[in-house]
Parts: structure tokens; C-alpha cells; sequence
């Protein structure tokens, strides 16, 4: 189940972290703004929020693979009709309602394999995200050189072919959770009285009613869009700074590539100290990554600055569905993780948007990495707030 829902998360999104790269090749050749070009990205997160939230609750009742298969079809269709874009409000459409909406598929992927561990969950998570950590890493290179070598559009439908040849087949192997199989997934005695447990956990309407669900809402705003204005406009900042292309998009790869060390080494240490103290750690560690990339001119530095972001933000992402199942149980979860998981998705809407607008009328970064190091020490503050539901039979969140 790791190793399939691994795969499918590194093809869903190689090609969305390679927006960057397409950024300046589709910018020059109609002409449009940052904020405007960044506005269809904005918009895929706000569809995939909710998207997410329906995709959540179908998972919940049908089970993984008719919707990771649908979510799959929708990405690939997506990303080929890009191919054809003349107008902003096809670019509108193709990728951010299309496209996002088949970028929902992260949601129901976390879901299942919550449901399938009670034990090392935060660690198995981990490594189901860095399925997009290993995206990050290679899509910008491989986008990069397809753009080189076929342009912008065909690279496009490359891209998209790849996603459903892949995505749609693989996806049934997936099952919801092991009596899908007849198939306890721990052999203890104590599994399924755990497993029975966590069953027994908030409804929507109920995890809704806690303070702790509008905390973890606020602070996954916070996370997405420390994460996304750094992955959208790093590499149009880089290549402002007279860097090329190839360069960025060897700094993005980095970025994905240490992500991938954050989502599973800070998964496993997620089950050892809790899924809140890695939070703090990670959003604590944003906090002075911006800082340094306020005043980075040399390309080592940014090189640095995208390793340790990547370590920061991929530890924050492998703990967000652990930690509201360990808060709110898996009777709802899916349902539950899409709507409190729409605070992601409006800071991943906004940070880029934001980003980019405050570009367009200051024509640098300088303010917008101001609002970045402001908005990561009030995730940082939210989350040492955080403390345990009540009335829940399982240990909750732990230190």
C-alpha cells in the first residue's frame, strides 16, 4: 500500500512542482503579469480544497481506487489540454479546475494509510509524501530539459500521457484498509482493539466543535503558504538575481530532494515526540530559512536555503494526517483531513498569489519574504497552543 500510493504521489506531482519552470516560458509568450500567472496556480489549490473534501469523504465510504483513479485521469487531462492554452481563462480552466481538481489526490492517499497503521504511522506518512519529495527532485530538471528540447506545450503533453498511463493502472492495487483483505495490519493482540478504537473517533461536526481543529486549520494556512510562495516564485527570484533556468531548477531539485530526508526522518521522530513538536521544529526552522533568503545574492546560498527549507517543510507535511487522526480518530478521517486540511489549501492559494502581487508593485521580493518570516512565526505560536482532545480513548498528541 506505501510502495503504490509512494508512486503514485511522485507522478501526480513531479509535474505540479515543475510550475516554477513553466513559469517565465508561458509568462513571455503571452505576456502576462506574476500575480495573474500565479493566479491559476492559486486557483488549482483552492479546487483541490475542495475537491479534497469530497474526494475525502467518497474515500472514506468507496475506498481508494476508483478515486485515485479518477483524480489520476483528471491530472492527465489537465496537463495536456495546457498544450492548448491561448487565453488566461483557459489556463484558468485546463490547470486550476481540471488539474486541481485531480490534485486532490494526496488526501484520500493519506487517508488510507492512516487506516492501514496504528503503529509508525507518522513514519509510513513519511514516506508516502516523500513520493512528492522524489517528484520535486526530479520533475523541475526533467521539465526543464523537455521544455529545452520541445517547448513549453509539448512538454505539456508528455507530461500528461505519463500521468495516466501510470497513475490509473497502479492505482488498483490500492485497498482501503485491511479487512479489505481480510488482513489485520499489525499481528498483536492489542491491533484491533486499537484499530476498534480509533474507529470510535469524532464525526465532522464534532472534531469541528474543538478548539483544536481550527488550531491545526490555522496553522496548515500558515505551512501552505510558507511552502508554495517559496516553490512558485524561487525560481523566478533566482533567475531575477542572473541566474539561468538550469540553475533554478537545480536548486528546486534540491529543495525536493531534502524534503524527502525531512518527510521521513522527522516521520519516524513524528512517533517518537509527537506529531506537534515536529511541527513547531519545522515551522521554527522556516522562520530563519527566510531570513536567510531575504539577503541571499551568492547561488551557494541559495542552494543552502533550499536544503533546509526542504528539510522544514517536507517534516511539517508527513505529520498533518497523523496528527488529526491521533486527534480526531479515523471514523471520519478522510472528511475530516479535507476540511480542516482547506486551511492548506487557502495558504497554498494565497502565498503564491500574494507573492506574486506584491512582486508586481514593489518589482522585488523583499516585502513579500517579510510577510513569509511574519506568517512562520504565527504557525509556530498556533502550534504550541495545540493540546489533546478530550473524550478520546487513544493517546493523543504526545509532549
Amino acid at each position: 500500500m506505501v510502495g503504490v500510493a509512494f508512486l503514485v504521489s511522485l507522478v501526480c506531482y513531479s509535474i505540479h512542482f515543475a510550475f516554477g519552470i513553466f513559469f517565465k516560458p508561458i509568462m513571455f509568450e503571452f505576456g502576462w503579469n506574476r500575480a495573474m500567472l500565479s493566479g491559476a496556480f492559486s486557483a488549482a489549490w483552492i479546487v483541490t480544497g475542495f475537491a479534497g473534501i469530497a474526494m475525502g469523504g467518497l474515500n472514506d465510504r468507496f475506498g481508494p481506487r476508483i478515486i485515485i483513479s479518477v483524480c489520476g485521469a483528471l491530472i492527465g487531462i489537465g496537463y495536456i489540454l495546457m498544450s492548448q492554452v491561448q487565453e488566461a481563462w483557459q489556463l484558468y480552466l485546463f490547470y486550476g479546475i481540471i488539474a486541481g481538481s485531480g490534485l486532490s489526490v494526496s488526501l484520500p492517499l493519506m487517508s488510507t494509510i492512516a487506516r492501514w497503521f496504528t503503529r509508525q504511522r507518522t513514519l509510513m506518512t513519511g514516506i508516502l509524501v516523500a513520493g512528492t519529495g522524489v517528484g520535486a527532485l526530479i520533475g523541475p530538471p526533467i521539465a526543464d530539459s523537455l521544455i529545452s528540447a520541445f517547448g513549453w506545450r509539448t512538454s505539456y503533453i508528455i507530461l500528461g500521457i505519463v500521468v495516466l498511463v501510470i497513475v490509473i493502472p497502479v492505482s488498483q492495487l490500492l485497498r482501503r484498509d485491511p479487512s479489505q483483505i481480510k488482513q489485520i495490519n499489525l499481528p498483536n493482540k492489542t491491533t484491533q482493539q486499537e484499530l476498534d478504537s480509533e474507529t470510535t473517533g469524532f464525526s465532522l461536526k464534532k472534531a469541528a466543535n474543538t478548539v483544536q481543529f481550527w488550531l491545526t486549520f490555522f496553522m496548515l494556512f500558515c505551512s501552505g503558504y510558507l511552502l508554495y510562495a517559496a516553490q512558485i516564485h524561487l525560481a523566478p527570484h533566482i533567475t531575477d538575481l542572473g541566474f539561468s533556468a538550469t540553475t533554478a531548477a537545480a536548486i528546486l531539485a534540491v529543495m525536493g530532494g531534502t524534503s524527502i530526508v525531512g518527510r521521513i526522518a522527522l516521520g519516524m521522530a513524528g512517533d517518537k515526540i509527537g506529531n506537534k513538536s515536529i511541527f513547531a521544529i519545522g515551522l521554527g526552522i522556516t522562520f530563519f530559512t527566510f531570513i536567510w533568503l531575504l539577503f541571499s545574492r551568492d547561488e551557494w546560498w541559495l542552494f543552502l536555503f533550499a536544503a533546509i527549507f526542504g528539510i522544514a517543510y517536507g517534516g511539517c507535511i508527513s505529520q498533518q494526517s497523523p496528527l488529526i487522526a491521533n486527534l480526531f480518530g479515523l471514523k471520519s478521517h478522510g472528511l475530516v483531513m479535507g476540511v480542516n486540511g482547506f486551511g492548506f489549501t487557502i495558504g497554498s492559494a494565497l502565498g503564491p498569489l500574494l507573492t506574486g502581487y506584491m512582486f508586481d508593485i514593489s518589482g522585488n521580493y523583499q516585502l513579500a519574504f517579510i510577510i513569509c518570516i511574519i506568517v512562520s512565526i504565527l504557525g509556530f505560536i498556533l502550534t504550541m497552543m495545540l493540546r489533546p482532545t478530550e473524550c478520546y480513548s487513544v493517546k493523543v498528541i504526545q509532549h
